[in-house]
This record gives structure tokens, C-alpha cells and sequence, in this order.
């Protein structure tokens, strides 16, 4: 195949040395080992569509992939075709009237931002990995970020896709003038994680920049006062734009770091909330956010309103991650959701299941939704350590499957969930979900082995070997 490859896109853009597809065996979640058969980037939609009728014919199993900043090993190909579509970069129309633009896969979210700016309109879900991931990623996984509490996640600005099936039939889902008829075709198609078919062009809506943005930073001496903080906010009837929790570990990485915000040390816990909108009543708004931590027991309560010190704090918040990789070589994400209300309850137990397990936990979350991000640093080499930290993450992702809540709130399922989705869904809607996935690609040659476990598709035959590092 590789030399059916070279003649659609290039031999340089067809990767098959071992050295050439080390980049590609993780993506941003490190504890996930798999290396492709090969590797193929197409340059234009022509081309990836003519990749994937190749991988079609000749019955190949394929990988899409765009940035690799995924946090759930579900862009990784175990010997099977990798899809790299990382230069599929074209933003091929902006129409400020209609607040439309229309991108390739491999645009890098921040950069479509960037180029809306001048017509006084963004592009609002904000992954924290928005200087590198795609709008194609985003698609794949319905990136969230932490201004989606008020504008929504990805699936909420995407009007419509054009997408290449497994089979290579192409076909466009959604409408940018107006919701076509028949079957929400496009909501199930954003999320799906690689698993129904490779996005070639993306339609996405753009919204208004605010007139006005205020940022808070609120620190508490305990994380339960920042939890009930955050419930008190809610209460007060505003919609604030983002909403965000981080505890004392993740304050000191932070601080530590190249990425230093100026945030209290020695807090227990802060609240990073953004307010924006028109100028006019914006003001109130702060001070009842303001009244409500203060009540919570907040013992600082500050305002940025100028532009360097806002984005300063949330460069801290979107850098937090990266902060964690000095604490210990490997690092691993978890992304759960709970009922806000169960916030308090839901971390005192995370506290006691790194205690009991002696393992370190970083808390940053997007509040505002109850999504959580319980992050542990540790030594992948080091097999008790790893040990200790994976019993310790399946303690956690239990406990929030208890108090009601989900497995994933934005990094999607891909491998490293799926021992959870049989604990959370039954086996008639595990079966709903592959008679689903068999509509879009009966042959199961997009992403295989992802999101559902193997089995529930009586799919016995070609379960990954993906090694967990």
C-alpha cells in the first residue's frame, strides 16, 4: 500500500520507518504505547479523500489524526494506517455577516480566532490546548474549554461538515443556512472520535467579541468553601463566561512555572471567573459574583479588568498542565463530570483515595459544569507507582460515576475509558451505540477498537494491543 499512497499524496507525505513514527505511538495522554503501520499525510481534501477509498478498497483499518493533543489515547494506530491531517490548514471562506467561516480539518483553533478578530468576532470553545489542537480534533472529540459555560462546546458552533465515510462515499451533514430535515445526522457525528468517518471541511459559527470582560480571582482557605462558592455563583441567576477551580497543588506548579499568574500560594483553593458582555450592569454582575465568594468564605476577592493581567491569569489556568510536567515525568489527565451540586463531597473523596493510594492528585476543573480534572504526576517507569496511580484513577472515576455524574465531560472515551462503559451504560445501549457506529462504517475500519468496548460489538477479533506505559 505504501506505494499506492506515494502516488496519491508524495512519497515524502508516506512515513513507514520505525524513527519516522515515533512522534505518532502517543498523543497528549503518555500512558498509551502504539505504533502505526504506516503513516500518510494528504495535503488537500482531493487527496485525503482519495486515502481513505485506498484504505477502503484494500480493506485497511485507519487512524485519523490532527494535532495529538487528545487526552484519551483515541487518535493512536496500533499497526494499522495512521491519517495525519495537519496540513489541511486552509481557512477557505470568513463571512462576517452571516458570523460563518469554513476551515479545513487541520486549522489550529487559535488561529481561526485570530483571523475573525478583525471583524470583531471569535470563535468561542477554547480547549486549553487551543495554540495546538485543530478544529478537526475538536470536532472528533466536542472539545469543550473553559468559556463553554456560557457559549457552549463544539457541537454548539459547528452548522455543518463535510465528511468522507469509511467506505469513501462522501457526503455533507448539517446546513449553513438552515436545519435540514430529517435525523440529527450532524450531532452524532461531532464527538464520535474518528470512529464514523474524517471531517474534510468544517463550517463553524463565529459570535460577537464582548463589548466588556472582567476577570475575578477568588482564593479560599478550603477547597469545600471554593466548591460551595461555586454553586453560591450559580445561584445569583449569571451565566458567567467561564468558571474555574484550581487547588493548592496545581497553584504551586503553576507558580513554579514559566507560566506564573500571581496567584496566592498559600490558598487552599481559587476560583478564576470571567464575566463579559455589554458594558453597561456588567459591573453589578461582578459585584454580586464578589458577594457571593465573600459569603462562601473567599478571603481575597480581585478584579482584572486590564487586558495583560486577564490574560496572565488564564494563561495560568490553560498552562496548568504543562506546569504538572516538572513535578514528575509522566502525567495522567482524568476528565469526569459530576452534578455541581456534588462538588464538595465528590473532592473531599478524591482527597481520601490519593491518600489511601499515596498518590499525588492536582485539581484544575471547569467548575462552572462540575467537570473535573483530577490529574496525578508520577514515574511511568516506575511499575508499583503506576500501579498505584491507575487503582487510584479507576477509585476515582467511580466515585463520580456514584454521585451521579459521567466519564467524560470533553477528552473523550478512546482507549483509556473504555473499562468504564460498562459501568456506566447497560449492554442494550452499548449494542444502540454499535448498531450506530454500523451505519456510518459497517466494515469498523475508522478508529478501531475505540470508544466501545470490543465486545459489546461482538467484535472479538482485532482488540488493540496498546500498551499502557
Amino acid at each position: 500500500m505504501r506505494d499506492t499512497f506515494e502516488r496519491l499524496v508524495g512519497a515524502r507525505w508516506v512515513k513507514s520507518r520505525r524513527a519516522d513514527l515515533a512522534p505518532f505511538d502517543a498523543d497528549g495522554l503518555p500512558g498509551y504505547r502504539a505504533t502505526p503501520a504506516l503513516a500518510v499525510f494528504p495535503g488537500t481534501r482531493d487527496e485525503l479523500v482519495a486515502v481513505v477509498r485506498a484504505c477502503a478498497d484494500a480493506a485497511l483499518p485507519f487512524v485519523p489524526r490532527g494535532a495529538g493533543t487528545g487526552l484519551s489515547g483515541g487518535a493512536l494506530a496500533d499497526d494499522v494506517v495512521l491519517i495525519g491531517l495537519n496540513r489541511l490548514t486552509r481557512i477557505l471562506h470568513i463571512d462576517p455577516i452571516e458570523r460563518l467561516a469554513r476551515v479545513e480539518p487541520g486549522v489550529v483553533n487559535a488561529r481561526l480566532s485570530k483571523a475573525v478578530a478583525p471583524f470583531g468576532l471569535q470563535y468561542a470553545p477554547d480547549p486549553s490546548s487551543q495554540a495546538a489542537c485543530t478544529i478537526g480534533g475538536n470536532v472528533a472529540e466536542n472539545a469543550g474549554g473553559p468559556h463553554c459555560l456560557k457559549y457552549g462546546v463544539t457541537l454548539n458552533h459547528v452548522v455543518a461538515c463535510d465528511i468522507v465515510l469509511p467506505d469513501g462515499t462522501c457526503t455533507t451533514l448539517g446546513g449553513a443556512v438552515d436545519e435540514p430535515e430529517g435525523y440529527d445526522l450532524l450531532g452524532v457525528f461531532v464527538g464520535s472520535e474518528g470512529c464514523f468517518g474524517v471531517a474534510t471541511e468544517i463550517t463553524v459559527r463565529l459570535v460577537p467579541l464582548p463589548d466588556a470582560v472582567h476577570t475575578l480571582l477568588a482564593d479560599f482557605a478550603s477547597v469545600d468553601a471554593a466548591a460551595r462558592a461555586v454553586s453560591a455563583i450559580v445561584a445569583t441567576g449569571i451565566v458567567p463566561a467561564a468558571l474555574e477551580m484550581m487547588d493548592n497543588a496545581t497553584i504551586r506548579a503553576v507558580e513554579a512555572s514559566v507560566y506564573a499568574a500571581g496567584y496566592p500560594v498559600d490558598a487552599a483553593a481559587i476560583l478564576l471567573c470571567e464575566v463579559d458582555g455589554m458594558a453597561e450592569g456588567l459591573a453589578a454582575d461582578v459585584e454580586l459574583i464578589r458577594a457571593a465568594c465573600r459569603a462562601a468564605g473567599a478571603r481575597d476577592v480581585r478584579v482584572a479588568t486590564e487586558e495583560a493581567e486577564r490574560m496572565r491569569l488564564w494563561q495560568g489556568r490553560k498552562k496548568a498542565f504543562g506546569a504538572m510536567g516538572r513535578l514528575a515525568p509522566s502525567l495522567v489527565v482524568q476528565d469526569a463530570v459530576v452534578p455541581r451540586t456534588k462538588l464538595p463531597a465528590v473532592l473531599a473523596e478524591v482527597a481520601t483515595i490519593a491518600a489511601a493510594h499515596d498518590v499525588r492528585v492536582c485539581n484544575v476543573f471547569h467548575a462552572g459544569d462540575g467537570n473535573l480534572h483530577p490529574n496525578i504526576a508520577y514515574d511511568a517507569s516506575n511499575a508499583e507507582e503506576s500501579a498505584r496511580v491507575h487503582e487510584a484513577m479507576t477509585a476515582i472515576m467511580q466515585a463520580c460515576i456514584a454521585a451521579g455524574g459521567t466519564i467524560t465531560g470533553e477528552h473523550g472515551v478512546g482507549l483509556d475509558k473504555l473499562p468504564y462503559m460498562e459501568r456506566l451504560f447497560d449492554a442494550a445501549s452499548l449494542d444502540a451505540m454499535c448498531r450506530v457506529r454500523s451505519a456510518f462504517d459497517p466494515d469498523r475500519l475508522a478508529n478501531p477498537g475505540k470508544v466501545v468496548p470490543v465486545h459489546s460489538c461482538r467484535e472479538w477479533h482485532g482488540t488493540p494491543a496498546v500498551t499502557r506505559a
